[in-house]
């Protein structure tokens, strides 16, 4: 193997000049956005759990008017089925709202401070922490896909292959 590419790719680099400091900081503004990466999943996790339930509500309003409940039938048809999650809302605009008003918004500020810091480029903070963390030269501690064994040729090129 090449000692050349035994290391990070160029996207994961840090560029000259830019410090310790503001790699923590960017490393940190990403865990951020991941967190909030996780919570829009759970969000869109709530909004389709609360529509399974609503759907899920006509087979209970079906057997119960089969079993002769037509009062308890029409009470959850009027009082739950197709109502408002909070004043207003379905989940959907839920979802719509807090895209538009927190998780876009985050996104952008997290990439624009990547771009203007650090030339652009993503997870430095991970890719050095491997560097420290991983073994030089073991099969299974590869910098990077392309040098892991049966990968392209010794330069490290998977084009080759």
């Amino acid at each position: 193997m090449n000692e050349q590419c035994d290391g990070p790719d160029r996207d994961h680099k840090r560029p000259d000049g830019v410090s310790d400091a503001t790699v923590e900081a960017l490393g940190a503004l990403s865990k951020a956005l991941e967190t909030t990466e996780r919570a829009r999943g759970n969000l869109y996790a709530f909004h389709q759990l609360t529509g399974t339930a609503d759907f899920e509500l006509d087979r209970a309003v079906r057997l119960l008017r089969q079993a002769g409940h037509e009062e308890w039938a029409d009470r959850v048809t009027h009082e739950v089925l197709g109502r408002n999650v909070i004043p207003g809302h379905w989940t959907f605009q839920i979802v719509e709202a807090y895209d538009a008003t927190y998780y876009e918004p985050f996104k952008g500020i997290e990439a624009d401070a990547r771009r203007r810091l650090a030339d652009g480029r993503n997870h430095l903070y991970e890719a050095e922490l491997k560097e420290r963390r991983r073994t030089r030269g073991h099969p299974d501690h590869a910098a990077r896909p392309e040098t892991a064994p049966g990968r392209g040729d010794e330069t490290g090129d998977s084009a080759s292959s």
